[in-house]
């Protein structure tokens, strides 16, 4: 449930204060960005990475991007102090006004920014996944872009919870794994982890990044490759990656199961995970208080 006071553009207000209107020619098409992010002893960990994925995609879409981290990140310490959030998650939303026919005459920035935040989700310990044919499309020049307009990665969630599966495979037009809806996926064979490349129709997951890197000074070999279900089915662990959810282990593919998870290797991925953020946090702390 997303907390009281929300930052709306330059302010910080009750959310039931907060306006949007019909006249933001984005706001109804889908036309804008998101990006969540974990927030963990009061810090957005890896703010950086989102940001960059966030100015990266601002890029693609064609969204005026008139907007400086430091400040935004100002105001992102303040709606966490009015919401009291020590452990949670955040929101930055960017909604492109000034785009398609159906704008009012409203006076409103060319882009509006808002920023909200919300506890930590509920979810299982361990995920069940079915598989979704052509729930990617690869070629699409939007591909891997973490637009407003997420209606194909719910409704394919919604589908696959009402059928009684915790989350969803989804396969690109060519028939290889791509990521799930709100997750990033890996598999383990022979001691190292796969996961799919950007060019599957990926997003470039935050969490993902992070473990790409780490991942072998862990002493964990991390590659990108192309996956198909049957790589999954073979594979001796499968996990998936969020924000919300940092690791966790898949017990079922579609009626492939995999005992003992989630597995050793992600559970070793999963305490360096932990120890990056806590890192992370740590230097940030020490940066401002010189």
């Amino acid at each position: 449930m997303i907390h009281r006071y929300v930052s709306h553009n330059d302010c910080l207000i009750p959310i039931e204060q907060a306006r949007l209107s019909p006249g933001q020619g984005g706001l109804l098409s889908g036309w804008g960005l998101f990006t969540t992010m974990r927030i963990f002893q009061g810090e957005a960990f890896a703010y950086e990475r989102h940001w960059r994925r966030l100015e990266k995609d601002a890029g693609k879409i064609r969204l005026p991007f008139p907007f400086d981290p430091a400040q935004v990140r100002r105001q992102l310490s303040e709606l966490l102090k009015a919401n009291e959030v020590v452990e949670g998650t955040a929101r930055i939303y960017m909604i492109y006004n000034r785009v398609g026919a159906w704008q009012s005459d409203e006076p409103m920035p060319p882009v509006d920014l808002i920023l909200c935040t919300a506890g930590l989700p509920a979810h299982p310990e361990l995920a069940r996944l079915t598989i979704g044919p052509h729930g990617r499309h690869a070629a699409s020049p939007l591909a891997g872009v973490k637009v407003t307009s997420w209606l194909n990665n719910v409704w394919h969630l919604a589908e696959a919870q009402k059928a009684g599966w915790s989350e969803v495979v989804l396969l690109n037009e060519r028939g290889e794994v791509a990521e799930c809806t709100t997750a990033n996926i890996f598999s383990v064979k022979n001691g190292t982890v796969s996961t799919p490349p950007l060019s599957s129709g990926c997003l470039e997951g935050v969490t993902r990044s992070v473990l790409l890197e780490i991942g072998p000074s862990a002493g964990v070999p991390m590659i990108e490759q192309t996956l198909t279900p049957e790589d999954l089915y073979a594979a001796e662990e499968i996990f998936i990656t969020s924000t919300n959810r940092s690791l966790l282990g898949v017990c079922e593919i579609a009626g492939h199961k995999y005992p003992g998870a989630p597995g050793p290797i992600a559970q070793k991925l999963e305490h360096a995970f932990g120890a990056a953020i806590r890192e992370y946090v740590t230097r940030l702390t020490a940066s401002s208080r010189t």
